[in-house]
Protein backbone atom coordinates (compact mmCIF):
# COMPACT_ATOMS: atom_id res chain seq x y z
CA UNK A 1 0.00 0.00 0.00
CA UNK A 2 3.11 2.21 0.53
CA UNK A 3 3.61 2.86 -2.96
CA UNK A 4 0.18 2.57 -4.07
CA UNK A 5 -1.03 5.22 -1.36
CA UNK A 6 2.44 7.60 -2.66
CA UNK A 7 1.01 7.79 -5.98
CA UNK A 8 -2.02 8.52 -5.41
CA UNK A 9 -3.01 9.78 -1.82
CA UNK A 10 -1.63 13.52 -1.27
CA UNK A 11 -3.53 13.86 2.08
CA UNK A 12 -0.88 11.24 4.03
CA UNK A 13 2.74 12.85 3.62
CA UNK A 14 3.79 13.09 0.04
CA UNK A 15 2.47 11.87 -3.82
CA UNK A 16 5.28 10.93 -6.29
CA UNK A 17 4.85 14.23 -7.84
CA UNK A 18 5.60 16.14 -4.69
CA UNK A 19 8.96 13.69 -4.36
CA UNK A 20 10.17 14.56 -7.61
CA UNK A 21 9.84 18.09 -7.50
CA UNK A 22 11.11 18.44 -4.29
CA UNK A 23 14.21 16.04 -5.54
CA UNK A 24 14.80 18.50 -7.53
CA UNK A 25 14.78 21.65 -6.62
CA UNK A 26 13.64 21.71 -3.18
CA UNK A 27 16.79 21.94 -0.37
CA UNK A 28 15.85 20.99 3.34
CA UNK A 29 15.69 23.74 5.23
CA UNK A 30 14.81 21.68 8.49
CA UNK A 31 12.42 19.79 10.76
CA UNK A 32 10.05 20.29 13.88
CA UNK A 33 9.59 18.37 16.71
CA UNK A 34 6.76 16.47 15.07
CA UNK A 35 9.19 14.95 12.22
CA UNK A 36 7.54 17.62 9.38
CA UNK A 37 10.45 18.58 6.95
CA UNK A 38 10.48 22.14 5.75
CA UNK A 39 12.22 22.86 1.94
CA UNK A 40 13.00 25.88 0.31
CA UNK A 41 13.29 26.37 -3.77
CA UNK A 42 17.24 25.48 -3.96
CA UNK A 43 16.76 27.62 -7.28
CA UNK A 44 15.85 30.50 -5.53
CA UNK A 45 12.86 30.21 -8.09
CA UNK A 46 10.39 33.17 -6.30
CA UNK A 47 5.92 33.19 -5.97
CA UNK A 48 5.01 37.39 -6.02
CA UNK A 49 8.74 38.11 -5.06
CA UNK A 50 9.36 35.75 -2.54
CA UNK A 51 11.33 32.38 -2.14
CA UNK A 52 8.90 29.44 -2.79
CA UNK A 53 9.04 27.14 0.25
CA UNK A 54 6.70 24.15 1.32
CA UNK A 55 6.47 21.48 4.20
CA UNK A 56 6.19 18.26 3.49
CA UNK A 57 3.75 16.40 6.52
CA UNK A 58 4.53 13.26 8.79
CA UNK A 59 1.66 12.08 8.41
CA UNK A 60 -1.86 13.42 7.86
CA UNK A 61 -1.37 16.88 5.58
CA UNK A 62 -3.10 18.76 7.99
CA UNK A 63 -1.98 22.34 8.76
CA UNK A 64 -2.49 23.27 12.15
CA UNK A 65 0.26 20.52 12.59
CA UNK A 66 2.85 23.38 11.69
CA UNK A 67 3.55 25.13 14.83
CA UNK A 68 4.24 28.69 14.88
CA UNK A 69 7.76 28.98 14.51
CA UNK A 70 7.68 27.19 11.47
CA UNK A 71 4.67 29.00 9.96
CA UNK A 72 6.09 32.45 10.55
CA UNK A 73 8.99 31.03 8.41
CA UNK A 74 6.53 29.56 5.88
CA UNK A 75 4.43 32.71 5.39
CA UNK A 76 7.85 34.88 5.07
CA UNK A 77 7.53 36.75 8.63
CA UNK A 78 10.70 35.59 9.27
CA UNK A 79 13.94 35.66 7.24
CA UNK A 80 15.97 32.90 8.95
CA UNK A 81 14.09 29.13 9.64
CA UNK A 82 13.86 28.70 13.79
CA UNK A 83 16.50 25.75 12.74
CA UNK A 84 19.74 28.64 11.70
CA UNK A 85 18.23 30.84 15.28
CA UNK A 86 17.55 30.65 19.18
CA UNK A 87 14.01 30.61 18.73
CA UNK A 88 12.34 30.49 22.34
CA UNK A 89 8.84 31.04 22.56
CA UNK A 90 6.87 33.87 24.54
CA UNK A 91 5.49 33.66 27.86
CA UNK A 92 2.23 33.78 26.69
CA UNK A 93 2.53 31.25 23.88
CA UNK A 94 1.06 27.80 24.71
CA UNK A 95 2.66 24.45 23.20
CA UNK A 96 1.22 24.00 20.04
CA UNK A 97 -1.67 21.18 19.61
CA UNK A 98 -2.89 19.74 16.77
CA UNK A 99 -6.24 20.42 15.40
CA UNK A 100 -8.72 17.82 16.82
CA UNK A 101 -11.75 18.31 14.94
CA UNK A 102 -13.53 15.26 13.49
CA UNK A 103 -11.75 13.00 16.07
CA UNK A 104 -13.06 10.98 19.18
CA UNK A 105 -10.89 13.94 21.00
CA UNK A 106 -13.09 16.66 19.62
CA UNK A 107 -14.61 19.26 21.93
CA UNK A 108 -18.24 18.55 22.76
CA UNK A 109 -20.24 21.02 24.71
CA UNK A 110 -22.73 19.76 27.34
CA UNK A 111 -25.91 18.46 25.54
CA UNK A 112 -23.80 17.62 22.08
CA UNK A 113 -25.40 14.25 20.77
CA UNK A 114 -22.16 13.33 20.07
CA UNK A 115 -21.40 13.42 23.59
CA UNK A 116 -24.30 10.98 24.64
CA UNK A 117 -25.96 13.76 27.10
CA UNK A 118 -29.51 15.63 27.01
CA UNK A 119 -29.71 19.10 26.10
CA UNK A 120 -31.17 20.87 29.34
CA UNK A 121 -34.94 21.64 29.01
CA UNK A 122 -35.66 25.56 27.62
CA UNK A 123 -35.94 27.66 30.59
CA UNK A 124 -38.32 30.22 28.66
CA UNK A 125 -35.95 33.02 28.14
CA UNK A 126 -36.28 32.57 24.53
CA UNK A 127 -39.21 34.10 22.16
CA UNK A 128 -39.62 33.37 18.74
CA UNK A 129 -39.51 35.26 15.92
CA UNK A 130 -42.60 35.71 14.17
CA UNK A 131 -42.73 38.19 11.24
CA UNK A 132 -45.07 40.68 11.47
Amino acid sequence: MGLFSEIFVWWNGQTMGTRFHTWRKGRLVGTDEQGNRYYESKDGAAISGYARRWVIYNGPAEASRVPPDWHGWLHHTFDVPPTEEDYTPREWQKPHMPNLTGTPHAYRPEGSLLKGANRPQATGDYKAWRPE
